[in-house]
């Protein structure tokens, strides 16, 4: 069996050194005789083989290589060297073409690393969602599933006041909490507490949705949102967890550490901090062990802070007098703590963890906390 194997890879070699190296020739003179064979191939076999031979190209989708990311030396000349090799393969064979998916916070990780990426920079496609586009996601997905017209573009171009009107047969229009939340638009609550990540919004409306079924009512209410919050927060704090743990092992001390003291809540505007403020913060939080990261790297204050932007726990916000609130993720200002050069930004614990944070006194976030305006 072993020399039957070897006979077989050199008469591929042979045949491949035949082809000049041309990979997709190769394999659509190997696919032919078979297809023209006749032989019973499924639907999707048929599009398969029709696509190849009227495109002449194969696109290769690579997923999930940040699985088990340590952010050690060696996961970064892993990802580099698969950025090489995937390169020189679609350099000789210019119809083979590859998409990588990676983690934002990877990706970066490995560009401020390895100088050998820049050859790879170019092909980069920053993907990000914003509320605006979430919130149309949202509505399509509705307006569907009554079996409604939905055109993605059309939604999109819409305001978000337009966009919660189609809404408002299945939630009420406006948020009957308190303080800050007091009569506001449902929308822009729900706009506030999601990390522009579309499952985010999705999670936090179906918890709610099942708790009105449970009141056997078919209009989402304040009540039914007022009673998911802290489980959704607690998801969030447990999923950020599960993500991060193969990098920062103790990150789940991090987190949970970021609660408002007493002190914090007098002398602070509850999760939001200055530069110097957080650093203090995350010294307080050191004092009772270092955070050593699975790199074995000892991690300094700031070293910490922009971990926990990197991974959306903490956001940039800067108040702009007469519009409100403005927030910046780390996919849309990467720099940003690095340096910590003062752009006029305070630094935010993302409202999406505070019930998790604060289960002790829930009814202060309601009155405390500001909501987004970034209408669009």
């Amino acid at each position: 069996m072993h020399s039957l194997g070897v006979t077989q890879d050199q008469n591929i070699t042979a045949s491949l050194k035949k082809y000049g190296g041309q990979l997709i020739s190769y394999i659509m003179d190997t696919a032919k005789p078979f297809l023209d064979k006749n032989l019973n191939l499924t639907a999707t076999q048929s599009l398969i083989a029709g696509n190849l031979f009227k495109t002449q190209s194969i696109n290769v989708y690579l997923d999930d290589l940040d699985r088990g990311w340590q952010g050690r030396k060696e996961d970064i000349t892993r990802i580099s060297a698969l950025f090489n090799a995937v390169r020189d393969i679609s350099n000789d064979n210019r119809n083979i073409r590859f998409k990588i998916a990676l983690r934002s916070d990877v990706y970066f990780l490995v560009r401020t690393s390895d100088e050998s990426t820049d050859k790879t920079e170019g092909a980069v496609v920053w993907y990000s969602w914003t509320n605006h586009e979430i919130l149309a996601l949202l509505v399509k997905r509705i307006e569907t599933f009554f079996g409604r017209p939905a055109n993605e573009a059309t939604l999109v171009a819409k305001r978000q006041q337009q966009l919660s009107r189609l809404l408002d047969s299945i939630m009420e229009p406006r948020f009957r909490g308190k303080g800050r939340w007091a009569d506001v638009p449902t929308h822009q609550v729900l706009m506030s507490l999601i990390r522009k990540r579309p499952r985010d919004l999705v999670k936090l409306c179906t918890l709610a949705a099942k708790q009105a079924q449970k009141r056997k009512s078919n209009l989402i209410q304040t009540v039914d949102f007022q009673n998911i919050f802290e489980d959704y927060s607690q998801g969030r704090v447990q999923d950020t967890i599960n993500e991060y743990r193969s990098e920062l092992p103790d990150i789940e001390r991090l987190i949970m550490g970021m609660k408002p003291t007493k002190k914090d809540r007098r002398t602070a505007m509850g999760y939001v901090y200055s530069i110097d403020g957080l650093l203090k913060k995350i010294e307080n939080i050191s004092e009772r062990g270092k955070f050593r990261f699975q790199s074995n790297e000892l991690k300094s204050a700031r070293e910490l802070v922009h971990f926990l932007y990197k991974i959306n726990f903490l956001t940039a916000r800067k108040d702009i007098p007469g519009v409100g609130i403005l927030r910046k993720y780390f996919e849309e200002s990467r720099y940003l703590s690095g340096g910590f050069a003062d752009f006029g930004f305070q630094w935010e614990v993302h409202p999406a963890y505070r019930w998790a944070l604060q289960p002790d006194d829930l009814e202060s976030i309601f009155t405390e906390l500001d909501l987004s305006s970034d209408e669009s």
